[in-house]
């Protein structure tokens, strides 16, 4: 048995921004455009709908939201009386757009439903209608069902999660994403990666999240480097957001594992990228899931799906488990991955990220579980 859940409507294709405003127009008149740290980004949507007759406001959100962002978000929305919500940027813009989309419309207060720090209630009404815009290829966040945010004072992440809060549309032109910079096409592209490779080993894949896994890791294996030295190489530009949406399409039913699951605590204690940390950690968390494979679980699929995934990756049919982890690892060297010390972890951290991390929600679908001292040894080899 299986679900599969995803946004009302999935539009894609290069240049299909320049239609946002008419297929917007059915959710209202005054929607709230919630962007990125520089909202001059969005001014040709901002034009795009006033050609559509509507009055756009427009909320930016600096760096990773909080829940203040979100408290701050909805109280703009209101004021304005806004009817529906659009995100135009990374996971952080559209994350924010779709907890904002949810308070909205469901009463009290946001920390009545998020997860870890809140009373994590569900929510009781469906979301305003949320149109969702990415311009990086990495998140998946257009066809996620929950918002990642931080809380400062507690120094972790938490969620705000519900089927209510799926897009009404995700909206992907890969045109968008011609101008990211180098660094920022390998962090969000090998976040990408991961979102495909997780979920494909997780102890809740089906075969419909294994179709999109097995597709995204092929597209993204041979394009992400491309994108990286040439941002206007269109093709690849092409192939990493249709990884990037097959990732979030795969995680959003069959969850992640403990890459993310350490990503979460370490995002909120430190000011490092997610996808940086994905990143820093994939080949580490391979490596130790193959290893307490091999030792406790040898009848476990998930073993035979390393080797997949090698084969996938490298475009080799013979390569092994062990080929597919160099491969990543060498990948992290060409796109010039930091070690997370660039980001002040250091080894007097680790029992407290690894504490954080064992009660992490994605690390409930590691195909295995793995002890407190092999989580040590993973936060050890990626400093």
């Amino acid at each position: 048995m299986f679900e599969f859940a995803t946004a009302t409507r999935i539009i894609f294709g290069p240049g299909i921004a320049a239609q946002t405003g008419e297929i917007a127009k059915p959710f209202g008149t005054r929607p709230l455009i919630v962007t990125g740290r520089d909202p001059r980004r969005a001014e040709w949507l901002i034009s795009n709908l006033r050609q559509q007759q509507m009055i756009p406001e427009v909320f930016s959100v600096s760096g990773e939201p909080s829940i203040e962002t979100i408290q701050s978000g909805v109280e703009i929305a209101r004021a304005h009386q806004c009817d529906f919500v659009i995100g135009i940027g990374g996971g952080s813009a559209i994350d924010s757009g779709k907890a904002i989309a949810a308070m909205l419309t469901n009463p009290g207060e946001l920390l009545d439903y998020i997860e870890v720090v809140g009373r994590g209630k569900s929510l009781a009404k469906p979301s305003a209608s949320f149109v969702a815009i990415p311009t990086t290829a990495g998140t998946g966040s257009e066809v996620t069902r929950n918002a990642v945010l931080s809380a400062p004072e507690h120094r972790v992440k938490a969620s705000l999660r519900s089927p209510f809060m799926l897009p009404r549309v995700a909206l992907i032109d890969s045109n968008l994403t011609h101008d990211l910079p180098p660094e920022v096409t390998a962090f969000t592209g090998l976040d990408a990666l991961t979102q495909l490779i997780e979920p494909y080993v997780s102890a809740k894949a089906n075969p419909m999240t294994d179709a999109l896994c097995i597709e995204g890791m092929r597209r993204a294996s041979t394009s992400l480097k491309r994108a990286f030295l040439n941002g206007k190489d269109a093709a690849a530009r092409e192939h990493m957001s249709v990884a990037s949406l097959f990732g979030g399409l795969a995680l959003a039913n069959a969850g992640l594992g403990a890459v993310h699951g350490f990503a979460g605590p370490i995002g909120g204690m430190f000011p490092a990228p997610h996808g940086a940390i994905c990143a820093a950690l994939l080949p580490h968390v391979m490596q130790a899931n193959i290893r307490a494979l091999e030792q406790r679980a040898k009848d476990n699929p998930a073993l035979g799906r390393y080797d997949d995934v090698a084969r996938l990756v490298t475009g080799n049919p013979g390569a092994t488990r062990a080929h597919g982890v160099d491969w990543v690892q060498n990948l992290l060297t060409e796109l010039r991955i930091p070690r997370l010390e660039a980001y002040g972890i250091q080894a007097v951290d680790i029992p407290d990220i690894v504490e954080k991390s064992m009660h992490a929600s994605s690390m409930k679908a590691n195909p295995i579980p793995l002890g407190r001292e092999e989580l040590e040894q993973v936060i050890r080899a990626a400093i």
